[in-house]
C-alpha cells in the first residue's frame, strides 16, 4: 500500500533528563515554569515534556526527531522554548501533508506534583501541536534515579491524519 493512501499513522517516543547542577536553572515542564524547581539539564529550556511530544508527531510522520530537527550543537538554539520547538515540529509535520490528532503524554516523576497546573500545560502544548494533548503524571514512589530526583521521563503516543 502506497504511504500517500495511509490515512492515518501513530507515533511514540521517549525523553528523559537528567537533573541540572546549575542553580539558577528553572524547570520548564509543557510550558509552564516551576518557580521553586530545580531545572534539568539541556541545550533547549529542557522541557521533557515538550520534547517528547515534538519526537511523537515527527516519528510518526518518519521525520527523524527533535535531535535532528533542533541539534543541541546549534548556538541559536540554546535556551530555546521547547513550546515554540514543538510547534516548529507540528509546522513540519503539517507540511508534509499531516496534520496531528492528538498526543497523549505520561509524565515520571514524584515532584513537583502536576495536578494544580496540568491544565495550563495541556492548554499551551495543545496550542503548539495544534491538536488537543493530555498530560498524566506518574509517580515512582521513590524507586531508582528518578525517585531520588535526578532526572525526569516522559512518554508519549500521537496520531497523525492525512
Amino acid at each position: 500500500m502506497s504511504d500517500e493512501l495511509v490515512p492515518f499513522r501513530v507515533g511514540q517516543a521517549f525523553d528523559i533528563h537528567a537533573s541540572s547542577e546549575d542553580p539558577e536553572r528553572r524547570l520548564v515542564l509543557g510550558g509552564v515554569t516551576f518557580a521553586d524547581a530545580q531545572g534539568l539539564a539541556g541545550h533547549s529550556d529542557a522541557d521533557v515534556v515538550a520534547h517528547v511530544c515534538a519526537d511523537a508527531i515527527l516519528g510518526a510522520c518518519g521525520l527523524g526527531d527533535i535531535g535532528q530537527m533542533f541539534p543541541d550543537t546549534d548556538p541559536e538554539l540554546a535556551g530555546a522554548n521547547s513550546i515554540e520547538l514543538l510547534r516548529r515540529a507540528a509546522a513540519a509535520v503539517h507540511a508534509e501533508g499531516w496534520r496531528v490528532g492528538n498526543i497523549d503524554c505520561s509524565v515520571v516523576l514524584d515532584g513537583p506534583k502536576l495536578s494544580p497546573v496540568k491544565d495550563e500545560m495541556q492548554h499551551n502544548l495543545s496550542d503548539a501541536a495544534g491538536a488537543p494533548v493530555t498530560i498524566t503524571g506518574r509517580r515512582t514512589e521513590g524507586v531508582g534515579a528518578l525517585g531520588r530526583g535526578e532526572g525526569i521521563a516522559a512518554w508519549a503516543v500521537a496520531l497523525v491524519l492525512r
